[in-house]
């Protein structure tokens, strides 16, 4: 009766603990927040269209917000614990949100996962009538042959905290983050459309936010639509 996609977030997220040096037994009663981005519910519908599926486990094995609350569950912590669905930039958005948790003194630590499994055809069809789809099954983004993209599935969580935390516990550290934003485009030219101000916008907002100067970035990674 459990999505998969619940499974998922619990090993990548121990997996990503033990990589860096956490003991998950250790965590429990801390303030260790946990962020999971997914928007999908495709396991849901495949149950759903057999009664026989039906029974107490379904709602908790299938509600997104559970695959976030299963990990505190299961690890006993005591930080926010919630689903983020923001469309294809679920787990970025629920990065930001951990990365604000342990800014404003909310977490001592955030689990930030993402995750995404696709079980059924019906959105990919429904993308496909819309135009969305590559109708070769590969993204050129930023290509004069552009035609769309592709959906794919997979998983990945990061352990966040303090870099001074970090240094003091002897965590292993892969990077910094030094700046988070979101923003939504308003009104385009189409609900599924990027506002390029929009998007200005924002990337100035977390440069200044980050004391980074534009020109200092030598690495921009973009989602497959080019958005």
């Amino acid at each position: 009766a459990m999505d998969p996609q619940q499974r998922l977030v619990l090993e990548v997220a121990w997996e990503a603990l033990e990589d860096a040096c956490q003991i998950p037994g250790r965590l429990a009663g801390t303030r260790t927040g946990v962020f999971v981005g997914l928007s999908s519910f495709d396991y849901y519908e495949l149950l759903m269209a057999d009664g026989r599926n039906f029974d107490a486990y379904l709602g908790t094995g299938n509600t997104n917000c559970v695959a976030a609350n299963r990990l505190s569950y299961v690890l006993d912590l005591k930080g926010p614990s919630l689903a983020v669905d923001a469309a294809c930039s679920s787990s970025l958005v629920a990065v930001h949100l951990a990365c604000q948790s342990l800014w404003n003194g909310e977490s001592d630590l955030c689990v930030a996962a993402g995750v995404h499994v696709m079980l059924s055809p019906r959105i990919t069809m429904s993308f496909i009538k819309a135009g969305m789809m590559a109708a070769d099954g590969r993204c050129k983004t930023f290509d004069a042959r552009a035609d769309g993209y592709v959906r794919s599935e997979g998983a990945g969580a990061l352990i966040l905290k303090p870099q001074s935390s970090a240094l003091a516990d002897g965590n292993r550290i892969y990077a910094v983050i030094r700046g988070s934003g979101t923003n939504h485009n308003g009104r385009s030219n189409g609900l599924t459309a990027p506002n390029p101000r929009a998007q200005e916008s924002l990337l100035r907002q977390v440069w200044r936010q980050a004391d980074v100067l534009p020109g200092q970035v030598q690495y921009v990674e973009t989602h497959g639509t080019g958005t």
